[in-house]
């Protein structure tokens, strides 16, 4: 006769059942969105001072989507942003945080929050439609990537940078200090009624707070620089690029740029400096140079660049070019490795267009065009013109529209005793560049 088995099991198997399944079951917050489920980004304006020529930035409310641009293949880099984001999401309510589709993979999962991207081909415009602020965690060339990405966007956000690279000259803050930095942008152009509860002005009861909503900069308690501390701003002006055939027609940007860079095609705005090289040509290159619409001269060179103020301390200065300071309204153009010797670097008006004409005499096939650095997939042939012109930023008082908003470290009080209270550019020229070091030192 055959045992019988009972079918129904004992308590004692069953609870420790019952525990796993209860502390395995947990919400998934580490999830990477999609950056349309975002609010319209916020558009801040800038106020003119009588005390030095940069600008004070006032939101017209707490920014709320933050977009994070980081260095490559730099592990130290990517757990600095990590730190960074986790604390802005943390300390800031309604931030969303916004990372380039590679990064997001990278890092979400170390999160317990979700992150915002979309795909390479839909960023740029995306991102023109969302971002309130730009961080970037990198050297120059993160800075430069960070403003490719708005190449086509009048109103680029303002641009918050940590010096992580080899070089940094434009980086004015170091990552120790992105807390007191971010805040510093964070709590930019709130009022008094804003910061109310932040200046230690008598607190609402609950059920005022409950009726009306805590909103904005009043629900960050302790997090003020104060009423005249707004975060300041040094507006780097671009110029703006565009290629035509020899018939006078304007190349379409999808037949020029990396498909990654999804630019329109009238024209591309940049922060550093236009290329024109001949490459892996063997021959020199020959440009007819036309300045305010008239004949300059026929350049025989390995190539010419244009620059803006701010790339005047990168390719431009190994070519031999003037070093210029970013508040200069000026526009520079310098060849490189000129055949002649009386061909000299020229710094001129901002309001001056360039024309660069590739000469029927060009021997070779065709000239690189590269735009901050990075290359377009068409070159020039000849009889093809690149034209440069200067964007306007100050329509008029407290109104600027254009240029890309870098925000500019504070010097504290402390710092100026030990005898850093200097310009930024300056010290850069200093610290950086070694400027007018003797020799032997």
């Amino acid at each position: 006769m055959l045992p019988v088995i009972s079918r129904t099991p004992k308590i004692n198997s069953i609870r420790p059942l019952l525990l796993k399944r209860n502390f395995s079951v947990t919400p998934r917050r580490k999830e990477i969105r999609n950056i349309d489920s975002l609010p319209p980004r916020l558009i801040p304006s800038y106020q003119e001072s009588n005390e030095n020529d940069l600008l004070s930035l006032q939101w017209p409310g707490p920014p709320r989507n933050v977009f994070v641009v980081k260095k490559d293949c730099a592990p130290e880099v990517t757990k600095s942003l990590v730190e960074f984001i986790s604390h802005a999401a943390s300390t800031y309510p309604n931030v969303g945080i916004i990372l380039e589709p590679k990064v997001a993979e990278e890092v979400h999962s170390s999160l317990s929050f979700p992150v915002y991207t979309a795909s390479l081909d839909r960023l740029p415009c995306a991102l023109h439609k969302k971002v309130d602020l730009s961080v970037t965690l990198g050297g120059d060339g993160t800075i430069l990537h960070a403003s490719s990405l708005f190449a086509t966007c009048v109103n680029v956000p303002p641009m918050l940078s940590f010096s992580m690279g080899t070089l940094g000259f434009l980086g004015e803050w170091k990552f120790s200090e992105y807390k007191r930095a971010f805040r510093e942008v964070y709590m930019s152009g709130a009022g008094v009624g804003d910061r109310a509860p932040v200046l230690g002005a008598p607190h609402s009861s609950k059920a005022e707070e409950q009726s009306e909503g805590i909103t904005g900069w009043s629900s960050i308690r302790g997090k003020s620089m104060g009423l005249d501390r707004g975060a300041r701003i040094l507006m780097r002006n671009r110029l703006k690029v565009a290629l035509f055939t020899a018939d006078g027609h304007p190349v379409e940007a999808d037949k020029c740029l990396e498909p990654s860079q999804g630019m329109g095609n009238d024209g591309l705005y940049v922060m550093n400096e236009i290329l024109l090289h001949r490459g892996k040509e063997p021959h020199l290159a020959i440009l007819d140079v036309y300045v305010g619409g008239r004949f300059l001269t026929e350049a025989v060179a390995d190539g010419i660049i244009i620059s803006t103020p701010t790339g005047s301390t990168a390719y431009s200065l190994s070519s031999g070019g003037s070093i210029v300071h970013p508040l200069v309204p000026a526009v520079l153009l310098t060849p490189i490795c000129a055949r002649s010797l009386s061909f000299r670097p020229l710094v001129l008006p901002a309001s001056t267009p360039i024309t660069l004409r590739l000469s029927e005499k060009n021997r070779g096939r065709e000239l690189e065009v590269s735009i901050d650095g990075v290359n377009m997939t068409q070159g020039m042939t000849a009889g093809m013109e690149a034209r440069v012109w200067n964007e306007e930023m100050r329509h008029s008082e407290d109104v600027w529209q254009g240029g890309v908003p870098c925000v500019m470290r504070r010097i504290l009080g402390g710092e100026a005793r030990d005898g850093e209270a200097h310009d930024g550019w300056v010290g850069g020229l200093n610290g950086l560049l070694k400027f007018n070091y003797p020799f032997g030192e």
